[in-house]
């Protein structure tokens, strides 16, 4: 789940593990513009223009882009003369590259993966921006759940990084294994929701799907 929709519902759920990347629990969100954009620095140079949001539940696709607006003092939902939803930061990246959107926001781990692993999905695009670290999208349970099966898929979660199967999965995902999570990993997204003031889907943007 990612860090947002966590922060919107942490009463009634429990963090079972986080994945840890290039050796830390966090992540970023990064601004992201076509090549032949070589000017743009920085989401409030993009006024004006047509911009790609992941999901309006994500935090580097969705939240971190407005509140970096907010605290320029620009309205989001003003700001461009168009926004839509792609539902995938995959296909943000995929926008941007085609040039549907003059700019983007993407989870900075997926953009990291497809350079890695598929580069030819990110011709067309560069990275020009990242925000603060924050914590990495968790695995969650329902407080609800047994704790026999909590502390099962806990343990196996943890302990995956010694198994060679697991080792296996964990390479292709390009994680380096689960860690314990604790709640105050999770404040930095908490102070952006705050800063955000809504949890609804943003007036503005229309829900859209890149291809």
């Amino acid at each position: 789940m990612c860090g947002y929709p966590y922060v919107l519902n942490s009463t009634q759920l429990r963090l079972v593990a986080v994945p840890q990347y290039r050796g830390t629990p966090l992540y970023r969100s990064y601004l992201i513009v076509p090549d032949s954009d070589k000017k743009t620095e920085a989401i409030t140079q993009l006024e004006g223009k047509v911009f790609a949001y992941s999901d309006p539940l994500s935090n580097s696709g969705f939240l971190i882009p407005r509140t970096e607006l907010l605290a320029h003092h620009e309205d989001p939902s003003a700001f461009f003369r168009e926004s839509f939803f792609t539902f995938s930061h995959r296909n943000v990246v995929q926008a941007v590259a085609a040039g549907l959107a003059d700019g983007g926001a993407v989870d900075g781990y997926v953009w990291d993966t497809i350079i890695s692993q598929f580069p030819a999905w990110a011709s067309g695009a560069r990275k020009v921006w990242q925000s603060p670290a924050y914590g990495f999208p968790p695995l969650v349970a329902r407080k609800e759940m047994a704790m026999s099966t909590f502390d099962a898929l806990h343990a196996a979660l943890l302990q995956m990084h010694e198994r060679r199967d697991g080792k296996m999965i964990l390479n292709r995902l390009a994680l380096d294994r689960f860690v314990n999570g604790v709640d105050g990993l999770y404040d930095g997204i908490r102070k952006l929701t705050h800063a955000a003031g809504t949890t609804t889907l943003a007036s503005g943007a229309r829900p859209a799907r890149a291809t």
